[in-house]
């Protein structure tokens, strides 16, 4: 009864996906089952074939975090590049997780998470954890984390994972960045 319930779930959620969405699906997909990177296929809103950014791929499975991985900039041509180099990247190549298997790929669920230009603040009290992500510096150590995060309700929390995962210490000095994503389902 419960597995039923959560395909139905799943499946409800997939055919809600956007072209963002499904782009992922489709690159960590064909990837997982064939080795080889998806060509951008045809049919894609012109934004993401024109527009550079960021953009952050998540993978859950059964509601718990099973990889992700993004680029703060645009590092590939277009945000349509960025969507599948990432979503292969997340599914293959988060250093908490092993790598999503075939059997795994009819679980899971993905989000994309486009981001703005990050912006230089001078304290937490800019920082608003729903609206805004945070990007922590300090040398060449920098930390990201994403808004909007559950479990994550504070400016100090969201700070102190992001300098957590770049392994900047209390007592290293470091400067912060804010930025605005479209999250896409």
């Amino acid at each position: 009864m419960y597995e039923a319930g959560q395909r139905e779930k799943l499946n409800i959620a997939k055919s809600n996906e956007d072209a963002y969405v499904k782009l992922a699906r489709l690159s960590l997909e064909t990837y997982v089952k064939t080795g080889k990177r998806t060509e951008i296929p045809g049919g894609l809103p012109e934004e993401m074939l024109r527009d550079r950014a960021g953009a952050f791929i998540s993978l859950k499975k059964d509601g718990q975090l099973r990889g992700c991985i993004g680029t703060i900039g645009p590092v590939t041509g277009c945000v349509a590049e960025e969507i599948v180099r990432n979503a292969v990247s997340a599914g293959t190549e988060d250093p908490r997780f092993s790598p999503v298997t075939a059997r795994e790929l009819p679980n899971l669920v993905y989000s994309v998470d486009v981001l703005a230009e990050p912006e230089p603040i001078a304290s937490m009290e800019e920082l608003d954890v729903k609206r805004y992500g945070v990007i922590v510096t300090s040398g060449y150590k920098r930390g990201l984390l994403l808004p909007n995060l559950e479990g994550v309700d504070t400016p100090e929390q969201q700070v102190s994972i992001a300098r957590e995962k770049a392994g900047i210490r209390k007592a290293e000095s470091y400067s912060l960045e804010r930025f605005k994503v479209v999250r896409h389902k």
